[in-house]
């Protein structure tokens, strides 16, 4: 049985993690609530967005509209932008978005597709290049730092079309987690490009042949309006993931809490046993010496 001075050591640096991991616990609490509501508040604008340029690609299918609203009319070559985080300790955040990717990866390998990555998140490229190293294109990490800010999303969004206008791909799609809950995030998979058709009887999205009257001019408009929708979607997408980041994060660092105090509790156990038990050695030895006496 190990020394009362071993068990010591033991209790003190559990209690040091314990610390720790409750410190992390408050913090992410505090960058939740605002990860939150920065993820709630771009919802609808991203939502109405998304519903808009579903609408006007399929108006606009058959390659008569802009390439990054009607596609390329081919989807041999897919984008796959996996968007993880930076850091660990969060619990199942960043592997839930990893098998999901390997899983679509897997899929549309499958089926003969070309797929290349564009990780976002070193957690997503190291996880990633264990199995599909050849895949990864590029990867952009140090998003979010000091604070998530639209320039951020702009970044991405640069990169992309900068990719789509150099016919480096035709499909491009990505990975990251709804925020529902601080428990509950929702792995999910959007296309960006070209905007998926409208779901049909959707109540919020217009009917694919609807009717669009452009002032003052269609090109102009549409110029401006699809790499901001791209902009848009990427932001919603960092926000999500911040917001869901910091969720699992907090329940992750509340488990390890607690764990460490039920840890605490058993090694202190086995200590008070182990006491316990060498003061009756002592006990015996000294009776034993009396009597031999």
């Amino acid at each position: 049985m190990p020394s009362l001075k071993t068990f010591r050591l033991r209790i003190r640096s559990v209690q040091s993690t314990q610390k720790i991991t409750k410190a992390m616990k408050m913090v992410a609490a505090a960058k939740l609530r605002r990860a939150q509501e920065q993820a709630t508040a771009a919802r609808p604008y991203a939502e109405a967005m998304d519903n808009l340029m579903a609408s006007l690609g399929a108006s606009f299918k058959g390659g008569t509209g802009p390439r990054l609203l009607a596609g390329t009319g081919s989807d041999k070559v897919h984008l796959l932008i996996v968007a993880t985080a930076d850091r660990g300790l969060c619990g199942a955040f960043n592997s839930s978005i990893v098998r999901e990717a390997r899983r679509t990866i897997r899929a549309l390998m499958a089926e003969g597709k070309t797929v290349k990555v564009l990780a976002v998140g070193r957690k997503g490229r190291d996880q990633l290049r264990r199995d599909f190293a050849g895949n990864i294109v590029e990867t952009i990490t140090d998003l979010g730092r000091p604070r998530l800010r639209y320039g951020d999303a702009q970044k991405v969004a640069a990169r992309v079309m900068e990719m789509f206008e150099a016919g480096e791909f035709d499909v491009a799609s990505v990975i990251f987690n709804r925020f529902k809950s601080a428990m509950t995030q929702i792995v999910t998979r959007q296309q960006l490009i070209p905007p998926p058709a409208p779901e049909a009887g959707a109540a919020a999205t217009p009917a694919g042949g609807a009717s669009y009257e452009f002032e003052p001019d269609e090109g102009e408009i549409l110029a401006d309006l699809l790499p901001r929708n791209l902009t848009v979607q990427i932001f919603r997408v960092l926000l999500e993931n911040a917001a869901s980041f910091y969720g699992s994060q907090m329940t992750a660092m509340d488990s390890a809490t607690k764990n460490a105090g039920d840890m605490i509790k058993r090694l202190t156990l086995q200590m008070n046993r182990s006491r316990q038990a060498s003061i009756t050695k002592e006990l015996i030895e000294i009776i034993s010496g009396a009597e031999a006496v």
